[in-house]
Formats: C-alpha cells, structure tokens, sequence
C-alpha cells in the first residue's frame, strides 16, 4: 500500500463531526506524516481504554497529555499516581525547542501551560484525605473485600441489621470489630430473633479485618466522608479539575488499594444519574500501575469490578487502565475497553515474544504495519492506536507520533505541594477528623465499661435519649421511611449510602 493509500485511510478513520482530542500524527514507513492528526472524539471516551507499554516507552507522559486535553474541555479527571511523577500537572513545563518542533509536525501548538489539579490520599501523603466509614461500604461489599464465606457472610449482614434496628452507627473499623465481640459474647440473647452466631465465624472475620487494618485501612474508614460531586468540579476558566491521588506508598498494600477502587466506582455508579450519549464524558479515571487492582484480588472481588466496569459508562464516566503489558488485565475487562494505546514491548525471552504475538492479535488488521514486529520496534513517544469512532467502530490501526504535554514532566518540591493544599477548599473541609459517637462510645457504655462523657451520674433513660439525639440528628424518625431509604441507598453493590449535614455550599455530606 502507498503513502497516498495510507493517508486517505487515516484521514477517513480520523474524521469525526463532534468535538474531539487530537493525540498525534500519523506514522509510515517509520516517518512522520506532517499534518495527518490522529484523533479521540469526545463522545467515546466513557467506552474505557488501556494504554500500556514497557518501562521507558513514554506512556505516562501520554497518560499526563491525555488528563491535560480533557481538563482543556472540561472534564474531570481522577489520577492514580502510583509512582508519584503525575504531580507536575499543576506547574507548566519549561520551553522546550524540541517540543515545539514536533507539534508543527502533528500541526498543532505546544506551549507551558498549567491546569488545575488537587492533590488526594488514602494514605499518609500529602492531600485531600478521601474517607468512607463501614456502614457506605454495606455487609454485601464488606464481605466481598474480606474474602468470606457464605456462613461468615451471614454473621456480617446480622450485624449490620442488628446495627440498623439499634441505630448504632458502624463508622469505622473498631466500631464493626466492637460489634463482633458483643454478639458473639453479651449480646448473644439480644440477638436471637435475628439468628445464631458462631463463635469460630466471627474470629475468622476478626482476623481479616486484622489483615485489612495492616494495610493501613484504618486511614480510610471514618469520617468526614468524601463527596465524589467532588471530582466533578471546575476552575473560573472553565477547565476541569485534575485530582491526583498519591498512592507511592501502596505498592505493597494491594488489598487496601482494591477496597478503595472497588468502593470509590460503586460510590459513583450509585450518586452520579444516567448520562446517555453525551458529546463528552462528566469524569474519566486513570489508573496507573493498574495490575495493583487485580493483584491478590479474589474472583468475588474482581467479579464486583467486572460488573461495574460494564454499567458505569452509562454514568458519563471512563476508566482507563495504564500497565506495562496487556496481560496485567483480566480479559474479562480488556472486551470492555474502547481506546487501546500500545507503546513498546520489549521481547527479551521466549515468553515474551510470544506474549507480544497475543497482543498483537488485539488489534484491527492493518495493511500498512506487521504488528508483532512493529510492538518491539517502536520509539520513546510513538505508539499504536485505535479508538472508535462516533459510530462505534473500530478506527484503522494507527502507528502515532504522540504530542507532548504542556505541564511539567517532574515531581513537585515539598514547598509546592504544601503551597496547594494551603489553598484548598477541599483539603480545609475533609482534613477534619471527626470521631463521633458511635458503635464503640454506645456499646462500651452499655456494658458499663466507660461513662458516656459530660454525664458524671447517668441512669439508662438519659442514655438512650442521647444516645438518639446524636445519632439521629437531621433525619426522619418514621421507621417506615428510614426502612425504605436504607433498603434502597444500599443498592445494587450492597453499599449503605446515608446523609448528614456538611455545613458547606449547602449541600449534604455524601460518602465515598
């Protein structure tokens, strides 16, 4: 096939009538094609993606231009940064002559540009604490994250019913594991309406949720929780905000990292309302280093994501999965992916080439590249690609020439970080720990184990009454309408979504 041949071909795939992203330029014959753009239409970007590639290829640098274009139209972004090189987001790059000359080329203009970004943890990082308590995460979740049997399921749901009819709130982890322990030892009489618990049930839990803290979970479980309209938001521009979430300290802490990915996609399915076909998508998520999700996930677990993964672009939302190969993501989730963003493969054994051989065959056929050689063939910042198209079709396979992005391509300095939450209205509202009454205050005092505090003499009316006005503050108290709202906030993921006053912009607390 001819260079002519080859253009049409990409003109044709490439042309689209809606708003759209331009990626790069084409490539053939392992030259730059000056002016023949490869695009992303806007309307197909909640159809998922991969980009991958091995160590050095550029492909978190594609990952930072591809944040900075949706930003540019609006959208939201939420970043995984797992090795902590997507921060320079927030300062510009410095002028770059090299830069400048490959995006004549693409027929495009580069210059430093920075974009909104707010820093987020789970962790001990620096940002924007993200937040859930026990009660959002709801018994069918909960026991999926702890890998538990149909029996030990049972004990989890009973103790949340128990939680729900004695409006014990279950806000984080030693409020659940109080719980545990009193229905399997005083409270075993209050409970046998309900059913039996078995003693060896709840010591398997108890030692899971052991495993989970471990991990640092009793970072994430607790108040105040976070609002994911959150991500949602918009500077006085117009561009929308990039969330960063720093993760470089759960490389080795898979569990806690798949707890929170799994409850933060059920938490946005549940709030955010059908979209349908919309010229851009409301939020597209990056995930960075993804085999981190599926890594010691159970096939329960990894089910939940499935699951997810197949409805939520229904919401306006995009996922993107960035690994070093393919093969890092379950195929059940590789059919759901719209966009596929191919860097270099390095073939070193057997079993790498024959690896590549498999990817290769992922990919439309193409009467212009020879796949399986081209995968090990390509250079720093080039990749294959194909998208689909505002129909739904597969676009041609294009050999690309990726642009650059406009942000700084480094870390930022401790000073810097510092100076981005000081100014964050975000950070000044969900850096507040908050440690209510709850399960664990009730409980202990009911035992008589510790004196509710400010009450030197109670008696066990007085208890009650304000064991109530605290807990059930701002919400109805017909049991009817408390039964029905319960039933349907847990929703299709087994997750309990409640609300409290937030005393901010007026709206109402929601959880992650």
């Amino acid at each position: 096939m001819s260079q002519t041949q080859f253009i049409n071909s990409i003109n044709e795939g490439y042309s689209f009538l809606g708003p759209s992203i331009v990626i790069g330029c084409g490539v053939y014959d392992k030259k730059p094609i000056p002016g023949v753009q490869i695009k992303i239409p806007l309307s197909t970007i909640n159809r998922h993606g991969l980009i991958a590639g091995a160590t050095g290829t550029g492909k978190t640098k594609t990952l930072q231009y591809f944040a900075e274009q949706l930003s540019s139209n609006g959208v939201g972004v939420l970043m995984m940064d797992v090795k902590g090189d997507l921060s320079g987001l927030a300062k510009a790059a410095s002028d770059n002559v090299k830069f400048v000359d490959r995006h004549k080329i693409i027929n495009t203009t580069w210059q430093p540009a920075t974009f909104p970004v707010e820093l987020l943890t789970i962790s001990n990082e620096k940002g924007v604490r993200l937040r859930a308590t026990v009660s959002e995460f709801g018994p069918v979740l909960l026991s999926k994250i702890l890998e538990l049997n149909e029996n030990q399921e049972g004990v989890v749901a009973l103790a949340f019913k128990y939680c729900d009819d004695k409006i014990l709130p279950l806000l984080d982890i030693k409020d659940f594991r109080k719980v545990l322990q009193f229905l399997s030892t005083d409270g075993k009489n209050e409970i046998a309406q309900y059913g039996n618990i078995s003693s060896q049930s709840v010591g398997v839990i108890l030692r899971k949720l052991i495993e989970l803290e471990a991990q640092g979970a009793e970072l994430f479980f607790g108040e105040t929780s976070f609002e994911v309209e959150d991500l949602l938001r918009k500077d006085k521009n117009g561009f929308g905000y990039i969330n960063i979430l720093r993760l470089c300290d759960m490389q080795n802490r898979s569990k806690l990292f798949s707890t929170f990915m799994l409850c933060l996609l059920a938490e946005i399915y549940e709030k955010f309302p059908e979209a349908g076909d919309k010229a851009s998508p409301k939020l597209v998520i990056f995930i960075d280093e993804a085999h981190l999700i599926f890594k010691e996930a159970s096939r329960a677990l990894q089910n939940q994501i499935d699951t997810i993964i197949k409805l939520i672009r229904s919401k306006g939302v995009g996922i993107y999965f960035c690994t070093q190969s393919p093969d890092d993501i379950p195929e059940s989730v590789l059919g759901q992916l719209g966009l596929k963003i191919q860097h270099a493969l390095r073939a070193f054994t057997a079993k790498d080439r024959k690896a590549i051989n498999l990817v290769a065959q992922n990919y439309p056929i193409s009467d212009y590249y020879k796949v399986e050689t081209l995968l090990t063939e390509l250079g720093i910042g080039e990749a294959l690609v194909t998208a689909l198209s505002e129909t739904g079709t597969p676009t041609p396979l294009a050999h690309v020439l990726m642009a650059t992005p406009s942000s700084r391509m480094d870390v930022l300095s401790v000073q810097e970080q510092d100076e981005i939450i000081s100014k964050s209205e975000l950070a000044a509202h969900y850096n507040k720990f908050i440690d209510r009454e709850s399960a664990f205050e009730l409980l202990n005092a009911k035992l008589g184990k510790i004196q509710p505090a400010g009450n030197d003499n109670p008696n066990q009316e007085s208890q009650k009454q304000k064991s109530k006005k605290s807990v059930i503050e701002n919400i109805s108290t017909n049991p009817l309408v408390k039964t029905v709202v319960r039933e349907v906030a847990r929703g299709l993921f087994g997750i309990l979504f409640g609300s409290k006053p937030s005393g901010r912009r007026g709206r109402k607390t929601n959880f992650l």
